[in-house]
């Protein structure tokens, strides 16, 4: 019997493919956006391989975050969207806008079309860049009440095109959503189970780890939350009465330093491991670094700085109970190595 027909948007996506894939599995009927039918052979594959069943259960559409076209008939039929899909580039930047508009601009184009479909809820993946950036260094624990400080310390194009869409959709839901209900998810570092050759997203960290590319670390701290678990909360989301008009901050205990990310894959996966760093980068060398390279200057600000956060409303309104960081780093390491065999 069929759940719930659902939308999901950016299906080749890392967090997008594991909602396809527990939708798919709990029964819902799941349609999903790429930007060319020539890769939904590859995408099906990629799933396939992650373990996907009742692939009869999964179509895809062409629709384009730069584009309207394609989204009315990508929404039409279904009861909820999940609206996963944006640019994900942490970091320096050439031209901003070319993350900011598409963030926004394709947000307002899914509300648009899942409003006048008459679809029931949308559940937009936002991100921790939304709530925590630009703030100053204390002990403040970061809840969904937090939103970024657009033009505080640290916050790069990415932290604005998180902060300025989900401000959007709130303010679009405000004066002209007609009923449509909003959810957005707000997910600390997702790291987790690679899909395919592409990693994405914090699973780079682990990446570099792996390949040598990061052989000394900046005394960074990262929150880290399993992509299997983020999905899960956006599926509890969905039809959950009490999550309608509500920010969902997705976290899961203590941030972890860098080198501690590295001691756990070492541990974990032994001469796998071997190019993993152990040394960590002293502070004065990554801000002197800083002048000269660009793309090391968004680190500085938060360097030796734990944010802290609060994941209790998931767990009180959702019922959501997250697995361990640890779990989320080895099982993404791990099937980085499976992949490259």
């Amino acid at each position: 019997m069929i759940q719930s027909r659902v939308l999901v948007t950016g299906g080749s996506g890392f967090i997008a493919g594991h909602c396809i894939l527990q939708l798919l599995e709990q029964g819902h009927l799941v349609r999903s956006t790429i930007r060319s039918l020539a890769t939904e052979a590859t995408v099906r594959d990629v799933l396939k391989e992650a373990g996907m069943v009742h692939s009869d259960r999964l179509s895809f559409v062409v629709a384009d975050l730069l584009s309207d076209d394609g989204w009315a008939e990508a929404v039409a039929g279904m009861d909820v969207v999940l609206h996963v899909a944006s640019p994900v580039q942490p970091g320096v930047v050439a031209k901003e806008d070319e993350l900011i508009v598409p963030a926004c601009e394709g947000t307002l184009s899914v509300l648009r079309a899942a409003r006048d479909a008459g679809v029931k809820r949308v559940v937009l993946t936002s991100a921790f860049h939304a709530v925590s950036w630009g703030h100053p260094h204390n002990d403040h624990v970061f809840t969904e009440t937090d939103w970024t400080i657009l033009d505080g310390p640290g916050v790069d194009a990415y932290g604005k095109s998180k902060t300025l869409a989900e401000r959007a959709a709130w303010d679009f839901i405000a004066a002209e959503g007609r009923g449509l209900e909003l959810t957005t998810m707000l997910p600390v570092a997702v790291m987790g189970p690679v899909m395919g050759k592409d990693i994405s997203g914090s699973n780079q960290i682990v990446e570099r780890m792996l390949d040598g590319a990061m052989p000394v670390v900046p005394n960074l701290f990262i929150p880290v939350v399993d992509v299997r678990d983020v999905a899960s909360a956006h599926i509890m989301a969905m039809t959950d009465p009490a999550a309608a008009g509500e920010r969902f901050l997705l976290s899961n205990g203590r941030a972890l330093a860098l080198k501690e990310i590295g001691a756990i894959i070492r541990n974990a996966l032994g001469d796998a491991a071997k190019q993993v760093p152990t040394r960590t980068l002293p502070d004065f060398m990554v801000r002197i670094a800083a002048l000269f390279n660009a793309e090391m200057r968004p680190f500085v600000s938060d360097l030796g700085y734990a944010k802290k956060t609060s994941n209790a409303k998931a767990q009180r309104v959702l019922g959501w109970i997250p697995r361990e960081a640890r779990e989320a780093i080895v099982d993404a390491a791990t099937s980085m190595v499976s992949n490259t065999r």
